[in-house]
């Protein structure tokens, strides 16, 4: 925390000794957000007579911009730690220092129009950055997630009226080599990229088109993200080599508020090789609606395909769904697309969400989920049934002031033995039950200077 008390302490004096030029404007907050967890079975269902963990960790974030004529700076530093982790007193003789200190984003936009230009803009937004589009469900910064993601791009966008082209690229490289361009996508101490535990990409290129329609958006996306070659070596270690794989994504989301009946409908095939070399061809349909019964509570139904399984040729039908949040969407106990795998197995997803809003401080949401694989799940040759289990869960978010709000939830899961064989989890002797308990509070004061 002493270094992020620091950063803020330099921006104040940035600001008192550097004026900005007119029009300009300074914003400056932080964020401290607490979660402390009871888990029994989140992520997998646990082995019989396993104990249920209990821990707190804790996001520090402060978080400055600044925007003049034609341009706008960003920067956000967080620390991100369990409770406990660190001991009370660290020795720097003998113990090196737990780095939870990093730059979540760090990025400058540009204004290649001039400002006074009605009703359009062009842009360049460089440097370590979130990316998010839609729904967040493909591209999304899994701000759940205490560390959340971002990304290191260049992003080139153009909006005008209802209409908006954003086009983005990235090159990740380990280090500023001498020669050449190979990359190991997982280096010691990185945390895994993708939604469901992949490797890093070495390079990625996307197109984003969308139009706003009277209530929602409508929207196209065309993704290529490159993974590095590799070979294994005698003991089975993959040694990265040079050239890449690539994988491409393409689809549309639509949404749109029709008087009470809100529409979602979404859909996304993959393409190329994937980041083990399999060729691949894969897809996700999602469609769903939430109706406002009243003024305070809605309901609605919905379902999400993604295609799974290997073909007899090898070629790969497991869809990814790249760089999103799946807390989101999959259930909040996180068995599917996080860290924890299900064998690439493919998932139907059939939900009921409801919502409860109590005024402007009290939201109350209630979620029903039943999961299905969406290929065969086979052990010991073997068919065994599709259904994975059910999971129910419960949020409750009280704000307490605009800049204090707590948030409580519980979720329950009834696994079934297809979800634990070895073709999925591979969990032995696994409970049939599983819990997960949160508290979280969450404090982001903010302050803006103009001139």
């Amino acid at each position: 925390m002493k270094h992020l008390f620091s950063a803020g302490f330099f921006y104040l004096l940035c600001m008192f000794f550097f004026r900005p030029s007119a029009h300009a404007q300074f914003t400056m907050g932080a964020q401290l957000r607490t979660r402390t967890e009871l888990k029994d079975g989140q992520g997998a269902p646990l082995p019989q007579g396993s104990s249920p963990a209990f821990f707190t960790s804790q996001r520090s974030r402060l978080y400055a911009g600044f925007s003049g004529y034609r341009f706008k700076l960003g920067l956000t530093v967080q620390d991100v730690r369990i409770w406990g982790q660190d001991a009370s007193t660290i020795n720097k003789v003998t113990t090196q220092e737990n780095n939870g200190l990093l730059v979540h984003e760090a990025w400058a936009e540009i204004m290649l129009l001039d400002t006074v230009v009605k009703n359009r803009n062009l842009s360049l937004k460089i440097g370590r950055q979130e990316i998010m589009y839609d729904d967040s469900r493909l591209l999304g910064n899994l701000d759940w997630a205490q560390q959340g993601r971002r990304h290191d791009a260049a992003v080139l966008k153009y909006e005008t009226g209802p209409y908006t082209l954003h086009l983005g690229a990235a090159f990740n490289q380990n280090k500023e080599n001498a020669a050449g361009t190979v990359y190991n996508p997982t280096p010691p101490g990185n945390y895994t990229a993708t939604t469901n535990g992949g490797t890093m990409y070495k390079s990625l290129e996307y197109l984003y088109a969308s139009r706003k329609l009277s209530a929602g958006t409508i929207s196209f996306l065309f993704l290529s993200d490159q993974f590095s070659k590799f070979h294994p070596d005698s003991t089975g270690v993959k040694i990265w080599d040079k050239g890449a794989h690539t994988r491409m994504t393409t689809g549309m989301y639509f949404n749109n508020t029709f008087n009470k009946l809100t529409l979602t409908a979404a859909g996304y095939y993959q393409f190329g090789k994937n980041a083990n070399a399999q060729k691949l061809s894969a897809g996700l349909l999602s469609a769903a609606f939430q109706y406002q019964l009243c003024k305070s509570f809605s309901a609605g139904l919905g379902t999400d395909y993604t295609t799974g399984g290997v073909n007899a040729a090898g070629k790969s039908h497991a869809f990814d769904p790249l760089y999103g949040t799946p807390h989101k969407f999959w259930g909040y106990m996180d068995y599917f697309y996080v860290a924890s795998g299900f064998g690439n197995r493919g998932l139907q997803d059939y939900y009921l969400k409801t919502k409860y809003k109590a005024g402007s401080k009290f939201l109350l949401t209630g979620d029903l989920h039943e999961f299905y694989s969406a290929s065969e799940v086979i052990q010991n040759g073997v068919s065994l049934s599709r259904k994975f289990g059910t999971e129910a869960d419960l949020v409750a978010m009280y704000a307490l002031t605009k800049v204090i709000s707590f948030e409580a939830g519980y979720s329950h899961f009834w696994n079934t033995a297809s979800l634990t064989s070895a073709a999925v989890k591979n969990i032995s002797n696994a409970q049939s039950n599983s819990n997960w308990a949160y508290v979280s509070i969450n404090i982001r004061p903010e302050m803006i200077f103009n001139k």
